[in-house]
């Protein structure tokens, strides 16, 4: 959402900086507040670094697990405080390892553009290596 200047009479969109920092707060915040949450990330246009006039903010939420629907999933996340418009994914760590087997080219998209603010899991399709005994 643009922010008004110093005059009132001019907008001004938010450096891609300012947004990065700001959604790296966020995501610290969330953490803290939610142990489920394992994992924050911004992909699109803010993951790749081509973020501009217009651009929302692209989330991606990985919980250690998730029971709700994927619809009412969001209604937890409280994204007012960001500068921007915000759209989220918010997955399961078994829905974000199976991702490629339902939706290669989504995960294939993830993998490359996302820049994690908090936690790093797996990539997807990966397995975690099985405890030595």
């Amino acid at each position: 959402m643009p922010v008004p200047s110093l005059s009132g009479s001019v907008q001004r969109w938010p450096a891609a900086a300012e947004v990065l920092e700001q959604a790296g707060r966020w995501a610290a915040l969330q953490r803290s507040g939610h142990p489920d949450l394992l994992a924050v990330g911004v992909f699109g246009s803010y993951g790749r670094g081509t973020a501009g006039v217009g651009s929302d903010l692209d989330l991606l939420l990985i919980l250690q697990r998730c029971d709700e629907p994927i619809w009412d999933r969001l209604r937890r996340w409280d994204t007012g405080s960001l500068p921007l418009a915000c759209d989220l994914l918010v997955y399961s760590l078994e829905e974000w390892r199976n991702l490629p087997r339902w939706n290669l080219k989504l995960a294939e998209a993830l993998l490359r553009d996302t820049r994690w603010l908090g936690g790093i899991p797996e990539p997807p399709g990966q397995q975690p290596e099985p405890p030595v005994a």
